[in-house]
């Protein structure tokens, strides 16, 4: 839900299962369904993206009234903290636009995350805004995805309270970003949200009966704790122990799959080609923020850090930043890897910046125009979030429900 994009995608470990090439052909099979929201947006420009939301029926290839076809659900989000930069673009959001027809989808910007450190309340609200106008702005479409601020479906923090009474406290010691985290921050400055956020997002996850959930490396660990969880709760509450409460019976949750993103979509910092571009790091100089003037965004290539090789080329292992950059155009120019490769065989650093940073500023200025637009009209970004946070309640409210009935609680 990184913490970044759910910086949010949950964790797995090496025993998780990945999702096989067949599997993913499976899944790309899957029909859509069209959603009647906002179908003539001022907005809409038909840009495509995937999230998980809600089931759909479908007639068969035979035309069968009577045969159902279940569209597969992804959910995902990113957190409000800084500013929304080049791999948080190409590496999560881009996808989610190229899979928003194949799949249910559910995007929201997870707010709830981005009070586990210390931050400036005065930016929460503002910064959750700008967020969402910049999602639709890269071309997340409201009548095709639920796009909503995760405090705004009270769902996900009852449901945390629930699984943090299932989650042993030994699954939360040992996760990884938490180490980091409040050893760098120190005791007094880390908050007991710290060491549970992967609770909430486990919650954020299996309250939307995820089929898929997109994940990076440094997300596995979160995505292995929540199918964890949502196999314990099973076993704690679902079955035969559930249909005696009055329940349905089976599993309470499905467990989700990871879905993993396409080859070249992690996108390395500017300054050191072994290290994510993260909204984190202390240097603005180390991102290319969706937002950039051109003026930075030139003056950001034209200082990054190259190598004293005199050719370019991919895949070298000792040439991290050369690979980083290359593939950087490749995406915003929509090319091939050949064709990069063949284009940029015989120049130099001097001559690739300016061909990089003049694909880079074509690329993001549609986006910034579209950004200006929607984030000046608040009425529709505020009908946006509202219809993407009713229709994930209904999905939330449902799951819930059957959770607290197998817990035994007592309902109004």
């Amino acid at each position: 839900m990184g913490r970044a994009i759910l910086s949010h995608l949950l964790i797995l470990s090496n025993s998780a299962p990945l999702l096989s090439s067949s599997s993913i052909s499976k899944l790309n099979g899957f029909a859509s369904r069209s959603v009647q929201i906002r179908q003539n947006s001022k907005y809409s420009n038909g840009f495509r993206c995937y999230c998980d939301v809600s089931h759909s029926q479908q007639n068969s290839p035979e035309n069968s009234p009577t045969s159902v076809t279940v569209k597969k659900r992804i959910v995902s989000g990113v957190q409000p903290t800084g500013s929304v930069h080049l791999g948080n673009y190409l590496g999560a959001i881009k996808n989610w636009i190229a899979l928003q027809n194949t799949y249910e989808t559910l995007f929201f910007i997870v707010d709830l995350h981005a009070i586990t450190l210390p931050y400036d309340t005065k930016e929460l609200s503002k910064a959750t805004r700008d967020t969402a106008a910049i999602y639709l702005a890269c071309g997340i479409d409201a009548s095709k995805a639920s796009v909503f601020v995760q405090s705004h479906v009270h769902a996900h923090v009852e449901l945390m309270w629930l699984l943090s009474s299932a989650t042993p406290i030994g699954w939360l010691n040992r996760m990884i970003q938490f180490k980091e985290k409040s050893r760098k921050a120190g005791d007094e400055n880390v908050g007991v949200a710290l060491l549970t956020y992967p609770v909430l997002m486990a919650s954020d996850i299996l309250l939307y009966q995820s089929d898929f959930v997109p994940v990076g490396e440094d997300q596995k660990q979160h995505l292995e704790l929540t199918r964890e969880l949502a196999e314990r709760v099973n076993y704690l509450y679902g079955g035969r122990k559930w249909k005696k409460l009055g329940g349905r019976g089976g599993a309470i949750f499905k467990v989700p799959e990871p879905l993993i993103p396409p080859a070249g979509a992690r996108v390395m910092s500017l300054t050191d080609g072994l290290s994510k571009m993260s909204k984190s790091a202390p240097s603005d100089q180390s991102r290319i923020n969706l937002l950039d003037p051109k003026d930075v965004i030139a003056n950001k290539i034209k200082r990054c850090k190259t190598d004293s090789f005199s050719v370019l080329e991919f895949d070298n292992p000792e040439r991290p930043e050369c690979n980083n950059l290359l593939s950087v155009y490749q995406l915003v120019s929509g090319k091939t890897k050949e064709d990069v490769a063949k284009e940029c065989q015989g120049l130099n650093w001097g001559s690739f910046k300016p061909l990089l940073t003049d694909a880079l500023i074509e690329h993001l200025h549609p986006i910034q125009v579209r950004y200006e637009e929607i984030h000046s009209d608040s009425a529709y970004l505020d009908s946006v979030l509202e219809e993407g946070a009713g229709k994930a309640a209904e999905i939330a409210d449902a799951t819930l429900k059957n959770l607290y009935q197998a817990m035994g609680f007592l309902r109004r």
